[in-house]
């Protein structure tokens, strides 16, 4: 068995790119314009469904097969797991933060969002460094290519169709020709035709909207 992995990274590209970004998206809302901070919030929880969706699927389809067959990987596996409930922990802080600031776009909740939002991605960048280096070399060899396309799978069936679209601008963004080229021939034809036609204008239009000085 022998799985190639890249796209993995490449998703990864796009969690730590957004968890960056809305940091400093957040921090630059005037107190008080709950305008902007509600726009911003409804890219978080998109951002906070991928992520969560893209965790459950590993800890759902992967972990289990790996534990069954990788005996001198099971510290690594384990070491998955705790850190996905430790990113699970910060996600429950921030659905307390998010909302609690988009009400009123208030300076002091801003300030605990900012700091949630910091927390958050200090433990996802541990967790992606760490399963980049260790887990995913092991995913390479113990994994069959049914399994590995079962996790995208498993997004596709838990996430709302232009969500998906949204999410897939998010892996592009980042991607260089050759990997765009290569997830993009994945999609069967008819996806492929509905993300140039719908998927790729629409994620142009919320990406200028999110990130509007």
């Amino acid at each position: 068995m022998s799985v190639d992995t890249q796209e993995m990274e490449i998703v990864h590209r796009g969690l730590r790119r957004e968890s960056r970004l809305l940091i400093e998206l957040v921090a630059a809302v005037a107190p008080g314009n709950t305008a902007r901070a509600a726009v911003i919030a409804d890219h978080f929880r998109i951002y906070r469904l991928g992520l969560q969706n893209h965790h459950e699927g590993e800890d759902e389809l992967l972990w289990p097969p790996l534990l069954a067959r990788v005996d001198l990987g099971t510290d690594i596996i384990l070491r998955m797991e705790e850190q996905h409930e430790r990113v699970a922990a910060t996600l429950t802080r921030l659905d307390a933060a998010v909302p609690a600031w988009e009400a009123t776009a208030g300076a002091d909740e801003r300030d605990t969002l900012v700091a949630a939002l910091t927390d958050h991605r200090a433990v996802l960048l541990e967790h992606l460094d760490d399963e980049e280096a260790t887990l995913l070399p092991l995913a390479a060899d113990y994994i069959t290519e049914a399994e590995w396309a079962s996790l995208g799978e498993h997004l596709v069936a838990n996430t709302p169709k232009l969500t998906l679209l949204t999410l897939f601008g998010v892996v592009l963004e980042d991607a260089n020709p050759t990997e765009r080229a290569r997830l993009l021939s994945g999609l069967p034809a008819p996806v492929r035709a509905i993300w140039h036609l719908i998927g790729r204008p629409r994620y142009a239009r919320h990406i200028r909207r999110v990130r509007a000085a």
